[in-house]
């Protein structure tokens, strides 16, 4: 790789971590005047989806629909879409945007114990302090009185961390059974689609719909504007798997929790504890022990790391790690 290749292949991972960094602010604006999370994981898979299908109509690629692909679809749709970003977005209503994006950097930690359990990964002591690191990073979140802007909040954490938990599963799913030879687009348009399914009716049923036939505020324009900005960078982590290698490709999630931290600081008004900020060191420190490293030169991504850019299908926050091409197998 050239120097200029390499310098442009790093501006692209900032432009990454910092589009997926402002998704965390924008969906604390889509939440704040009273929308509701199955409205939104509605409006949100449809835009994406209505983006991949002309991206993949272009390349010639479709939709496959045999019971394997289908069953792809609904495992990614519910464990990496409508279930996290039911929770991420009643959480976000009441946590700090900055305090969600720490929280959701947790994921490839998470994975570590759960890769073990599926015999997708041996034990490692390095990977065992990141999750170390991390869980001592949440509980800088939680045990101090003087952390979060509010005590009460702390009762909405652990459902914060319910959307770590199942991108978590949902990468080591992938890895443990693979995506029935789909690629990455491919996998994320047909489970936008399911999701949409589901979510369409949970939305009507509930009351949560979001008509379209509307005056557009703050809160509709950011919702838009988080669905668009994940499918772009989603697209485009996924390019920078290709050319670079995911083991490059995959740090960019500590610009995604950084920038999700600045942007909330800057857009929102927030202003965060010592607690807080010691926290997200740790998360950090976590996140790079836990994160795979270059093996031979094989250009892969260990089962548990797959999920170190994390988060749902625009949802709060983080992309999703739902496949990345050297997952697709």
């Amino acid at each position: 790789m050239t120097p200029r290749l390499a310098a442009f292949y790093t501006l692209m991972l900032v432009v990454l971590g910092a589009g997926w960094g402002m998704t965390v602010p924008l969906s604390k604006i889509a939440v704040s005047t009273g929308h509701r999370h199955f409205g939104l994981i509605f409006w949100d898979v449809t835009i994406g989806a209505a983006f991949l299908a002309v991206v993949l109509r272009m390349r010639g690629r479709p939709l496959p629909l045999s019971l394997p692909a289908l069953q792809v679809y609904v495992v990614i749709a519910l464990l990496g879409t409508l279930v996290p970003n039911s929770t991420s977005y009643m959480a976000i209503r009441n946590l700090p945007a900055g305090v969600m994006a720490i929280l959701l950097s947790l994921v490839p930690m998470l994975a570590f114990p759960i890769a073990l359990g599926l015999g997708l990964e041996r034990f490692s002591l390095r990977r065992f302090a990141g999750l170390f690191a991390g869980l001592t990073g949440v509980l800088l979140l939680v045990l101090p009185r003087a952390s979060l802007p509010d005590p009460a909040m702390l009762v909405w954490v652990p459902l914060a961390m319910v959307a770590s938990v199942c991108y978590a599963l949902e990468g080591n799913v992938v890895s443990r059974w693979g995506t029935a030879g789909l690629g990455p687009m491919q996998v994320l348009l047909g489970a936008s689609l399911v999701a949409g399914m589901l979510a369409l009716p949970l939305a009507l049923f509930t009351g949560q719909f979001i008509t379209p036939l509307r005056s557009y505020g703050p809160a509709e324009w950011a919702l838009i504007a988080a669905a668009i900005i994940h499918v772009l960078t989603y697209s485009g982590y996924v390019w920078l798997v290709t050319r670079a290698g995911s083991v490059f490709a995959v740090q960019v999630s500590y610009l995604v929790t950084g920038f999700g931290v600045l942007s909330s600081l800057l857009v929102l008004g927030e202003t965060y504890s010592s607690w807080i900020w010691a926290a997200l060191g740790l998360v950090l420190l976590g996140v790079f022990l836990v994160q795979p490293r270059w093996q031979q030169g094989q250009d892969e991504l260990a089962p548990d790391a797959a999920n170190a850019v994390s988060g749902g299908q625009a949802g709060p926050g983080h992309p999703s790690a739902r496949t990345t091409p050297s997952q697709s197998r």
